[in-house]
């Protein structure tokens, strides 16, 4: 991606998107972050100076068109970059709608609706939509369904949108990985019993380079499925 770029980050807090967004910072791009509230978007701001913020509540997309009517939307935007989601485990005997909607509404309507809102501005640009999937995107264990299916969805999200953007020069990527040491597999290993050694698993920096050597694909190419497993 050639000259300055501005790139509107999900999930920029902790993990794979922190790992992201201190990439693309520290070579002098835009970065535009979603903040769930305004006390996260200051600390955002703190830990990436010149960085804007977009705040609305991932958990509720419904709301979301009202959150971004109150705030502007950027006027250029070459990368949304789809990396914020959660986790929560259990038999199907034991979850409740309420725990399938979390899921479903974090990790695949918001995309949905945040991809919706800026997607003329991608349009304008010929830019790129990543969405950070997961393993559990291509195959479903026990105790993960809930997370599963909303993981599966994302998948069909982008394989959709790629389809329908790509005469507009709109490139579409799913990225697919392994366990990644996060907070959020910490707690997976918790629901799971089990000690958590971060270094058995892949750095978030691994899929950070996987995502923005995506991002610098030359035009002539497009990267549309790349799954990244632990090495070790």
């Amino acid at each position: 991606m050639a000259g300055m770029a501005t790139h509107v980050i999900t999930g920029a807090g902790s993990g794979i998107g922190a790992a992201v967004a201190r990439r693309l910072h520290a070579r002098g791009d835009e970065l535009v972050l979603h903040a769930r509230d305004a006390g996260r978007a200051k600390e955002l701001v703190a830990e990436f100076p010149g960085a804007r913020t977009l705040v609305g509540d991932l958990a509720d997309p419904d709301k979301l068109s009202w959150a971004f009517s109150h705030q502007s939307l950027p006027d250029r935007v070459d990368s949304l970059l789809h990396i914020a989601g959660v986790v929560d485990l259990g038999p199907v005997g034991d979850l409740t709608p309420k725990t399938w909607r979390h899921q479903l509404n974090v990790n695949l309507i918001a995309p949905a609706e945040l991809t919706r809102h800026l997607l003329p501005q991608l349009r304008a640009s010929r830019g790129h939509v990543i969405f950070v999937n997961s393993g559990a995107g291509l195959r479903a264990h026990a105790d993960w369904s809930a997370y599963a299916a909303s993981k599966h969805g994302l998948k069909a999200l982008a394989d959709s949108l790629r389809e329908e953007e790509h005469a507009a020069g709109v490139r579409v990527t799913s990225v697919y990985p392994g366990r990644t040491a996060s907070p959020m597999q910490a707690k997976v290993h918790r629901h799971e019993g089990k000690d958590y050694d971060p270094s058995r698993w892949i750095d978030p920096e691994s899929v950070a380079t996987t995502i923005v050597t995506a991002l610098d694909l030359p035009r002539d190419a497009e990267i549309n499925d790349v799954t990244v497993r632990p090495g070790r």
